[in-house]
This record gives structure tokens, C-alpha cells and sequence, in this order.
């Protein structure tokens, strides 16, 4: 595949919607997180896929490199491959924070329930009184 002829087809709109857009995901990210509605902790798989969108749109040749490399017949193929990879790597975090709070949501239920336990035997031994 000649790059040159792949580059030649790239209009300059693409390039710049695609700065503007992945620029735009970063300040947004950003933003998120500086108002507290995104977790600083949730927030660093976002912001390494806005800066690599960044990156890919600013350096259209990079994304050929990356086609050439993984074997794909197209930049698009490698843009859906990756997306496939940021969804397969967001579920599986979202599920380790998921099991966590799980585990945390059990020990808090146990703790309540010996709270109640201690609770009621304070309050049978005042009535005995």
C-alpha cells in the first residue's frame, strides 16, 4: 500500500474535524474532572484515548504505520480494532470497580447487622431493668 497515494486522499477537513474533535474530548475530559463529575480514577482511560485520537489526527502517517503494522487493509479497520480494544479495556475496568464496591457493599451489610444485633441486646437489657 503506497502511503503517499492514501495520505493524498486525507482531505484537510477530515484532518482538521478530527483535531477539533479529539481536542475537544480532551478539554472535556478535563473539565469533567475538574468539576467532580468524573473520578480522577475513572478519568486516565479517557484521557490516553483522547491524547491517542489527538495524536492520530494530528499525524495521519502514524495511523498507516499502525495499519501496516497490525496486518489491517485499512486505517478504518485499525480505528475499529481500537475501539473495540477501548470498550473491551473500559468493561473490564468498570468491573473491577464493580466486584470492589460489591465487596464493600458485603462487609458494610455485615457490619450493620451486628450494629442492629448489638442494638437490640443494649436496648433488651434496659427494658430488664
Amino acid at each position: 500500500m503506497n502511503t503517499d497515494i492514501v495520505i493524498a486522499n486525507i482531505r484537510p477537513q477530515n484532518v482538521a474535524l478530527s483535531i477539533i474533535v479529539s481536542a475537544g474530548l480532551l478539554i472535556l475530559i478535563f473539565e469533567l474532572v475538574r468539576n467532580k463529575k468524573l473520578n480522577e480514577e475513572y478519568s486516565w482511560l479517557w484521557m490516553l484515548t483522547a491524547f491517542a485520537l489527538l495524536v492520530l489526527s494530528v499525524f495521519p502517517k502514524l495511523l498507516l504505520w499502525l495499519t501496516h503494522s497490525i496486518g489491517a487493509v485499512a486505517p478504518m479497520s485499525t480505528l475499529f480494532f481500537s475501539g473495540l480494544i477501548f470498550l473491551l479495556l473500559i468493561v473490564l475496568h468498570f468491573s473491577t470497580i464493580i466486584s470492589k464496591l460489591s465487596n464493600n457493599t458485603r462487609l458494610l451489610s455485615q457490619k450493620l447487622a451486628i450494629l442492629e444485633l448489638k442494638l437490640k441486646q443494649l436496648s433488651e437489657n434496659e427494658h430488664k431493668k
